[in-house]
């Protein structure tokens, strides 16, 4: 094995603890540095004069790729060292086997230097030890707004159900007067006065002021007025629920614009168009898919890169019970993503409903049969970054993959 300088570094929240070893686990250096500017520049300077002394190139290994190693992680990238991602739960189990004394960063930083000297021995090296791959900047900039939009988009499912329930308690037939809470003119109405009561009281020329509510839904909305019971507590919780209502529209307002950036980014990622041109997949999904994914180079093979999406759940079968269970290496986002637009998928391609419909028949549930069709979906992904083609059918029988423009 070629001989170099195996750097581990314990990700802390404040605090980086790091050592260094040569090839044979002799610890040449040890040192911690804070999470600031100051502590990067003293971490690439002891990097760079340890490799000036020892003449030897440096591979460096973190167990917190993302989360509390941002931006250290880009700016190691951005420096040309490559960068090896520690598996959390096989750098656990390894430290079980290969106990110490006690747990201090110091000994996780040199636990990581000896899991780094031993991955090449160990069985299915690859997911002990993975080596880092940088996105280009288009696809890094769809993952991290995604994440921001799914973010907003659960904040909003959380406050619409938190509202809901605080409506039906304070005033029962008011909620019912639209099917969701989070129907624009439903929750202007519902911010158009400082008090629940007030809202019993408008007139119809002043609900026909408020915005999206037209004829209809102030006639809706009268019908209402003349029922309306409120509980003893309305006054209390009013302000809560305005309050919630005009967090909801900011939120909508913030996920509509993520959404419009987002369609204009998958404009100018390769892998986004070509995972857009698949029926079904729509603009959201095939941000959150490219974004996730970042370049297909990080994957050995098109069954990697069904275990990462979440399309190849793992056997977890004992005796007579036949059953499966979902990878520690799957990405939860991504999965997500792709289950929609399978879904959406498989109503929008013949074939594609036919294959879903066999699995039901065969007695898979609903998600099984999805995920089995996304199996599919994978692989035609896999060929055509492959290949450098995008999806397109030709009919409803027949589905050919023609080449990008």
């Amino acid at each position: 094995m070629q001989e170099r300088l195996l750097v581990g570094i314990d990700v802390g929240c404040r605090q980086h603890r790091v050592a260094i070893a040569r090839s044979n686990g002799e610890i040449v250096k040890e040192f911690s540095v804070p999470h600031n500017a100051s502590g990067f520049g003293t971490l690439f300077s002891e990097l760079e004069r340890s490799e000036s002394t020892f003449k030897l190139p440096i591979v460096i290994g973190m167990d917190g790729f993302n989360g509390y190693a941002r931006p250290l992680d880009q700016l190691i990238g951005q420096k040309g060292y490559p960068l090896l991602n520690i598996n959390n739960l096989k750098l656990a189990r390894f430290k079980e086997l290969f106990s110490g004394p006690a747990k201090t960063d110091a000994i996780d930083a040199r636990k990581i230097v000896e899991l780094m000297r031993w991955a090449p021995h160990l069985q299915e090296q690859r997911r002990v030890v993975t080596e880092v791959k940088m996105g280009n900047s288009v696809n890094q900039t769809l993952k991290r707004l995604s994440r921001r939009r799914r973010q907003l988009v659960l904040e909003k499912v959380r406050i619409q159900t938190r509202m809901q329930a605080d409506l039906q308690s304070v005033a029962p037939g008011l909620v019912d007067l639209e099917g969701s809470v989070d129907n624009l003119w439903y929750l202007h109405f519902l911010t158009a006065r400082p008090s629940l009561r007030q809202l019993a009281a408008m007139r119809p020329e002043s609900l026909l002021k408020i915005k999206g509510v037209g004829k209809k839904y102030a006639a809706v909305i009268s019908s209402w007025q003349k029922s309306a019971h409120f509980a003893a507590d309305v006054d209390l919780t009013s302000a809560m629920i305005i309050e919630d209502a005009k967090r909801i529209l900011d939120l909508m307002t913030s996920i509509a614009a993520l959404a419009k950036e987002l369609a204009s980014l998958c404009e100018a990622s390769d892998l986004a168009r070509m995972i857009g041109s698949i029926p079904g997949f729509g603009i959201i999904s095939s941000a959150e898919v490219a974004g996730e994914i970042g370049e297909m180079s990080r994957f050995p093979s098109e069954k990697s890169l069904a275990l990462y999406l979440g399309m190849a759940p793992l056997d977890h079968s004992s005796g007579e019970k036949t059953r499966s269970r979902t990878a520690w290496q799957v990405n939860t986002r991504t999965k997500a993503a792709m289950m929609v637009a399978v879904a959406h998928h498989a109503w929008r391609v013949a074939e594609s409903r036919r294959y879903y419909d066999k699995k039901r028949a065969e007695g898979k549930k609903d998600n099984q049969a999805i995920r089995s069709l996304g199996r599919h979906l994978v692989r035609v992904i896999w060929s055509m970054a492959r290949d450098n083609r995008r999806y397109q059918m030709r009919n409803e029988k027949e589905e050919v993959i023609l080449k990008m423009t």
